[in-house]
C-alpha cells in the first residue's frame, strides 16, 4: 500500500527527488535509494544517478510490476540486477538474507532499492544497518524512516530478524 502518512521530519542526508517514471523516490547521499514502483524507462536515468545495483523487492504478480521489462533495462543499461520478492503481510527471513547478499556483494553499491510504495525497501535498508553496520534500532529506525519506512509489524520483523542473524 502507497503511504499516505505526513512526512517525517527528514533525517540528516535524506533527499527527496522527482524523477520520471519513480514513485516516493528518497535519496541517501550517494549510499542508497528507497523508492516506490518505478517504470523500466527510469533504469538509464538510475544508472546516470550512480547506482551500480537496482534491488526490486515487488513479487512478480504486484499489479504493474514488470518483472522481465526492468530486469532487460538494467541489463542494456549495465546496473546490476536483483530481483528478491518481499510479501509485506507475510515477511520471510530468507528474503532479507538474500538481501543482504546483494547490498554486501562486491560492486553492488550504491543500491537502488525498491518495492511498490517504498516501505518494504527502507525496512530492507534498515536490517542492512543493523546487521550489517552494526547500528543500534534507535539511529537506524530513525533513518529508514526518513527513507520510507513505516510499518510497525515491519519495524518489528526487521529488528527480530537482526537479533537473530549478527554477522
Amino acid at each position: 500500500a502507497a503511504c499516505m502518512t505526513a512526512a517525517p521530519a527528514r533525517a540528516q542526508g535524506v533527499t527527496k527527488d522527482t524523477v520520471e517514471g519513480i514513485t516516493h523516490l528518497n535519496r541517501l547521499g550517494t549510499t542508497v535509494a528507497c523508492s516506490g514502483a518505478i517504470k523500466a524507462q527510469a533504469v538509464p536515468e538510475i544508472k546516470k544517478m550512480g547506482f551500480a545495483s537496482i534491488i526490486n523487492l515487488r513479487q512478480a504478480d504486484e499489479p504493474g510490476a514488470d518483472i522481465e521489462a526492468e530486469a532487460a533495462a538494467a541489463k542494456a543499461a549495465g546496473i546490476r540486477y536483483y530481483h528478491i520478492p518481499f510479501n509485506a503481510a507475510a515477511p520471510d527471513p530468507a528474503s532479507a538474507d538474500k538481501f543482504l547478499d546483494a547490498t554486501t556483494e562486491k560492486g553492488s553499491e550504491p543500491a537502488f532499492i525498491h518495492c511498490a510504495g517504498g516501505g518494504r525497501a527502507a525496512t530492507m535498508w534498515f536490517i542492512k544497518r543493523l546487521v550489517v553496520d552494526h547500528w543500534n534500532v534507535e539511529r537506524a529506525a530513525k533513518e529508514a524512516t526518513a527513507l520510507g519506512m513505516t510499518s510497525p509489524a515491519l519495524k518489528q520483523f526487521a529488528i527480530e530478524y537482526a537479533q537473530s542473524h549478527e554477522r
